[in-house]
């Protein structure tokens, strides 16, 4: 699978026709079925975009610099003409959407071609995408394993070469960990940066869209069309610092290998209460997660995924009391936090605690027990969320290994410098995209 920003160069020059590219990756989609990834194929739609693209170069007019791109949306971005379902049996027969996504159309705007839906665990709520009703993703590197969740078909198709790039969205870690875990670059923003028009919420207080994608040329190019920005602010000289305590814990040694080799000497901050900034955030997610379904509970509880359901229920059963002191110590903590992190661009952490776990076993060591992968691969971004950070995923480079990803964590709106330090990564040799054996044409 080429970049998207070199097919679009290629649709733009006429070396190509969007519809010949669209028509590859719906081929493509259907020979990927053993990775449950798609929940939908719009193949009507995408032959309408990318006929509209070729129809536009053939005027002579500029359709946007990801013309003729196809990718995918995670379900639970609004499309127009058919439901939103969530990943979930309850909203499969739900009106259908009247409009697109913002996110989506900002992306329209910019010449790409939707062509799927995606799988995704149930209301967001998992770091695994094990699906009751579609099934659970497999991971494309070994389809034994996990792809990783909750946009873990978000994942998959890109990891596979099916699409050059698809949208996700992170509430604890839900693009970073898939990220991790089948080798691409994924970017949590700054909580609020990208638009949450049409994207059905888990967690108001943590929810945002994320893309993933196979180069840093290419998240740049997303990151500019999804701000509606243009260029880098990024500053000349990056301030580089390693986090310490509980993420040196519980990670891969080549995580750790890689960061202090990649920074070597650069401070280590040891963020204090992450456990308890963990706990709150697990509390916090819970209780808004109950509260927007305790309706749906009330009237048909035996529809959910039961792994889903017990957790929305326990959430539906917080006091509010709770809530609110775990609001207010997100905000004395994250004051605490700005405060320790102020002289630096950059901090390096590791992503997912692991390579990716067997779908037969989906457990994985934390503190020296083994525990379920639904809830606890997000161990070290789940609190990043709570800081309302931005966090870009990256892959280390390793060829004929499973993958592994570390984050590159900025300060509120710095996204500029973490893609300008994750091309540097790229350019020296330390990250990017390895295509998993025996990828598609």
């Amino acid at each position: 699978m080429m970049r998207a920003v070199d097919i679009a160069a290629a649709v733009r020059g006429g070396q190509v026709r969007a519809i010949d590219v669209a028509d590859e990756c719906l081929a493509r989609i259907a020979a990927a079925g053993h990775l449950v990834a798609v929940t939908r194929v719009l193949a009507a739609r995408a032959r309408d975009e990318a006929a509209q693209i070729d129809a536009m170069v053939a005027a002579g007019r500029d359709p946007g610099p990801l013309a003729g791109v196809p990718y995918g949306v995670k379900d639970l971005f609004d499309v127009a003409g058919i439901p939103t379902t969530a990943g979930s049996v309850i909203h499969a027969d739900a009106p259908p959407a009247a409009g697109d996504a913002e996110a989506i159309c900002r992306l329209r705007q910019a010449g790409a071609v939707l062509v799927a839906t995606l799988n995704m665990d149930e209301f967001a709520y998992g770091f695994a995408t094990i699906n009751a009703q579609y099934g659970t993703t497999r991971n494309p590197h070994d389809p034994a394993r996990l792809a990783g969740g909750s946009s873990g078909g978000s994942a998959a198709v890109v990891a596979a070469g099916i699409v050059p790039f698809s949208l996700g969205s992170d509430t604890n870690g839900s693009v970073r960990v898939p990220a991790s875990l089948t080798g691409l670059y994924a970017l949590k923003p700054t909580h609020g940066a990208l638009p949450m028009g049409g994207v059905f919420p888990f967690a108001e207080s943590f929810d945002d869209v994320g893309p993933f994608a196979t180069s840093v040329a290419d998240m740049c190019c997303l990151w500019q069309v999804l701000t509606g920005t243009s260029g880098s602010d990024a500053a000349q000289e990056l301030h580089v610092a390693r986090l310490g305590g509980r993420f040196r814990d519980n990670a891969d040694p080549d995580q750790i290998a890689a960061i202090d080799a990649i920074a070597p000497g650069a401070p280590m901050i040891d963020l204090p209460d992450i456990a308890r900034a963990r706990s709150a955030a697990f509390l916090i997610t819970a209780y808004e997660g109950g509260a927007l379904h305790a309706e749906a509970l009330g009237r048909a509880a035996l529809q959910f995924d039961p792994a889903t359901r017990d957790r929305l229920m326990a959430g539906a059963l917080l006091p509010r009391a709770l809530h609110d002191e775990a609001q207010a110590f997100c905000a004395a903590f994250k004051a605490r936090i700005a405060a320790l992190i102020a002289d630096f661009d950059v901090l390096l952490a590791p992503c997912a605690p692991c390579v990716a776990p067997l779908i037969a076993d989906p457990r994985i060591m934390i503190d020296g027990a083994m525990v379920p992968a639904r809830s606890d691969l997000g161990i070290h971004t789940q609190p990043i969320s709570f800081l309302g950070l931005p966090s870009l995923a990256v892959p280390l480079r390793r060829p004929g290994r499973l993958p592994l990803g570390l984050q590159l964590i900025g300060k509120p709106g710095g996204e500029p410098a973490l893609l300008a330090f994750a091309e540097m990564l790229e350019q020296d040799g330390w990250t990017g995209f390895t295509p998993p054996l025996g990828e598609m044409a």
